[in-house]
């Protein structure tokens, strides 16, 4: 690209350089540095809700979660719903699950708040094993439960969905609305397309899950947009000690081969 001026055409037209970014022609004409920027503690606060600021931000969760996760014990994800009320059934089976986890020598990490995931992190901490909740801000009020042991609250969920597949042997899917239903199929599409080692997704309850894994197979499968391999992928099972058993062959076939 060229540069005219006073009827003299420049090859290398002017530039500013701002970091490693480089400003040209009109483009270059900014008022103020990056350093006068930072030391300048007037004017408007809008900058922390800037795009390159939140970059910051997101690299902040990431060093954060890897350092408090490094060395959490194998582990098992479990999601479900944050409405599950303590005098539902499903909130019982939650603190079994929690527990039979935790006798086979998993952790066990949850979303971190009421409902299903308090019941897992429950009957985990009441069992003697290592309870986790990933919490993520909300524009309601949502803290972590009481039951966790370690804490992590994060402010983008992208970031907290890499610890949940990051840290996990397997994931095990009590009944939940969108939010577990959102990370059951991230997971099932990792799986899938081998950006992660494979590892068993167990939905818990046929009474909840049975339509939905029919209209997968019916469908889906069907239509041809997944493969049988990929329905495989799923197991179904209202047992505990079914899914405990599922979780800890998968976890014995992956330490074999590594």
């Amino acid at each position: 690209m060229t540069e005219e001026k006073n009827g003299v055409v420049d090859e290398h037209p002017k530039e500013k350089q701002r970091g490693p970014v480089v400003l040209r022609r009109g483009h270059r004409d900014e008022l103020t540095t990056t350093d006068q920027r930072l030391l300048d503690s007037r004017g408007h606060t809008d900058w922390v809700h800037t795009d390159p600021w939140r970059v910051l931000r997101i690299q902040a969760e990431f060093v954060e979660g890897f350092g408090a996760l490094a060395e959490v014990p194998s582990a098992v994800t479990v999601f479900g719903s944050a409405r599950t009320g303590r005098d539902h059934p499903e909130y019982r089976t939650g603190r079994d699950l929690g527990a039979a986890l935790a006798q086979a020598g998993f952790a066990v990490i949850t979303g971190g708040g009421p409902g299903a995931m308090e019941a897992v992190n429950r009957g985990c901490s009441e069992a003697g094993g290592f309870s986790v909740g990933l919490g993520i801000e909300l524009p309601f009020e949502q803290g972590l439960n009481p039951w966790v042991d370690l804490g992590v609250n994060f402010r983008y969920f992208f970031v907290r969905k890499t610890m949940f597949i990051k840290y996990s042997q397997a994931f095990i899917c009590l009944p939940g609305g969108f939010g577990t239903l959102d990370e059951l199929f991230e997971a099932l599409t990792l799986v899938q397309t081998k950006k992660v080692t494979k590892f068993p997704v167990v939905l818990f309850g046929t009474h909840y899950w049975q339509g939905l894994y029919d209209w997968i197979k019916s469908s889906v499968l069907e239509g041809g947009k997944v493969g049988e391999k990929d329905l495989a992928l799923l197991h179904l099972t209202d047992d505990i000690e079914d899914a405990v058993r599922v979780v800890k062959e998968a976890h014995q076939a992956w330490a074999d081969a590594h």
